[in-house]
Parts: structure tokens; C-alpha cells; sequence
């Protein structure tokens, strides 16, 4: 049993990790810190964990741990995540891992010379309706790829709320960008080769609350927008010669809506559904976690994830310059 420490009583731990960590057939909850020591008591009992901290570094310290969760603020993971390494710590983080592609590649030396486990918190690569659309492309039931069509938005004006803080890595880019670049990159196994990007800064609270992209992937374009002041929505479409697959929930899965992938045939005559009733990514990635730092499996790999922000760096920089920007 891999023994979980949490580091810090963020709503994304109480409401997804902690309780798929209580589910999981190879983990256990064994201390969660908060700055606020009466806070971490009041979630540890509420989750039956039986340590908790008034500090960071005291569930670093703490021998009782193997693994730490962080779902801290954006511009905090970075920090944390390479305090946990030097601690000796296997690190599950909460995207985006890092700031910049720069701080990822900081998390690469770090993770590799400590001989640890460390990966990005992208859930939905361990949900079998993405295994799904990755099959289904690769054998040809959509014919040659030519589009994907993205979006993703809710409307959140909460001005404490750290997606609306700069100084806390909020906005949209960070927050929802990266959910529809790493399911294409992961569904075609095909990587950008360039990007260009509006980006719209929010007056009140000076983060990026609308995005619209094109990504180039050289053998196909995908298009998203993205944003933060909108009609809650989640979409993507791969549209191909011969058919077209979409997803009814494509990031979260279960919460959103129903887990199905929905199969067109070229002129719209047949659907075929696919299904995956009770599938919860969270667990699925916690017992993946645990199954890689037994040495039998496999997590989401840190080098796929510098990929993943070196494009939404790229995105940042093509909004700013209006020009195509190369990655390479």
C-alpha cells in the first residue's frame, strides 16, 4: 500500500484524489498538511487520516509517507514538487506541473538524479474512453484525420478564487488549456509543430479569460477556444475523411455528463456508442501511480508533459505577437 500524503486541504483533494485514494486497492491516506493546523485536523478526521500537519515541510519530513499529492496554486508546483523530490518523495502534481516548460525541465533533473516517481496529474489519459479514441483513430475508423475542434469554459468570477489571481498561475491557458492539447496529443500519438492564438486579459482581474487556438500538428489542425467568463461547455471532435468520434464528457468524465464516445459514420447514417459505466479516472490514476513506483506500470511521463507547456508557452507568445510560433 502506497501511503499518500497531501499537501495542503485544496477542494480538487477533498472532492476527486482523497477519495479515489480510498478506493484504490494500492494506497492508503496517511497525513495531509495544511498552513492552518486546525484546518488539516478537520479534513484529517473528516477522511479518517490519521496525521495531520500545521506545515508543508513537517509532512515532508514525516517517514510515515511515501507519496505526495500536490494541488496547491499553479505558481506554487513547481516549488513544491522539487521539495518533495529532495525529500526522497514520489510526486503526483496537479496541472499545470509547472509554470513554464523551463520549470518542468528543472522537475526532469531533479526527479531523475532522486530516483523517484514523479507525474503530472492528467487523469484523463488513464480514462479508458480516451484509450478508446487513441484505438479508434489509429485503426482507420475515421479515415485520414484532417480537424479537431476543442472548447472548454465555465464562468467563474470569484475575484479569491486563485484562477483569477496572475500571481497564483490563474487564467485560462493554464487552468483548461492543457486538457485539450494533451487528450489530442494523446489520442493521435502526433505532437504541435506550430500555434498562433488570440488571447483576451481580463480587465478586473488581469488573467487570460478567453483563448482561441489553432494548433498545427502538420498532418492535421486543431482548432479550440477557451474560457473562464462563458456558458460552461466541454467539447472535442476528431473529424476525419471517413467519419468523425466525439466525446459526450472528454475531461470530466462522470461529472460532466455520461462517459461515451460516439462513432459517425461518413454521412451521418450510423452512430455507434461506446460506453464505460463506472470508470473513475482519479482511481485509475492513483492505482497507476502506485503500480509504476512498484516498478509495474507506467504513469504519465514527465517528458510528454514539458511538451504539453511548451505549447501552451507557445500559445502565450503567439497571442502576444499575433504571428505563428514554431515549437521544437
Amino acid at each position: 500500500m502506497l501511503r499518500w500524503g497531501i499537501l495542503s486541504t485544496a477542494k480538487i483533494a477533498r472532492e476527486h484524489l482523497m477519495p479515489a485514494i480510498g478506493k484504490a486497492t494500492n494506497a492508503s491516506l496517511a497525513a495531509i498538511a495544511s498552513r492552518d493546523l486546525e484546518r488539516a485536523q478537520e479534513v484529517a478526521a473528516a477522511f479518517g487520516i490519521p496525521r495531520a500537519y500545521g506545515s508543508y515541510d513537517e509532512l515532508l519530513a514525516s517517514p510515515d509517507v511515501d507519496a505526495i499529492y500536490v494541488p496547491l496554486p499553479t505558481a506554487q508546483h513547481t516549488e513544491w514538487t522539487l521539495k518533495a523530490i529532495a525529500a526522497g518523495k514520489h510526486v503526483l502534481c496537479e496541472k499545470p506541473m509547472g509554470m513554464t516548460a523551463a520549470d518542468i525541465d528543472r522537475i526532469i533533473a531533479a526527479a531523475k538524479d532522486a530516483r523517484v516517481v514523479v507525474s503530472e496529474a492528467f487523469m484523463v489519459t488513464y480514462h479508458p474512453q480516451w484509450a478508446k479514441v487513441r484505438e479508434l483513430i489509429a485503426d482507420g475508423a475515421i479515415g485520414r484525420l484532417i480537424h479537431v475542434e476543442a472548447s472548454f469554459s465555465y464562468h467563474n468570477v470569484d475575484p479569491a478564487n486563485m484562477r483569477n489571481r496572475p500571481e497564483l498561475g490563474g487564467g485560462a491557458l493554464r487552468d483548461i488549456g492543457v486538457y485539450p492539447l494533451v487528450t489530442a496529443r494523446f489520442a493521435t500519438g502526433k505532437e504541435p509543430v506550430r500555434v498562433r492564438a488570440k488571447v483576451v486579459t481580463d480587465d478586473a482581474f488581469g488573467t487570460d479569460s478567453f483563448v482561441t487556438g489553432t494548433v498545427d500538428f502538420g498532418d492535421f489542425e486543431m482548432s479550440v477556444y477557451l474560457g473562464t467568463r462563458m456558458a460552461q461547455r466541454q467539447t472535442i471532435v476528431f473529424h476525419g475523411e471517413d467519419g468523425f468520434i466525439e466525446l459526450a464528457a472528454p475531461f470530466n468524465a462522470s461529472l460532466y455528463d455520461g462517459d461515451k464516445v460516439l462513432l459517425h459514420d461518413r454521412d451521418h447514417r450510423l452512430t455507434q456508442t461506446f460506453r464505460f459505466p463506472g470508470a473513475d479516472q482519479y482511481r485509475l490514476q492513483v492505482e497507476a501511480f502506485g503500480q509504476a513506483v512498484d516498478g509495474n506500470g507506467s504513469v504519465f511521463p514527465l517528458e510528454s508533459s514539458r511538451r504539453n507547456q511548451a505549447a501552451i508557452d507557445a500559445l502565450f507568445t503567439a497571442g502576444q505577437t499575433g504571428d505563428w510560433v514554431t515549437l521544437a
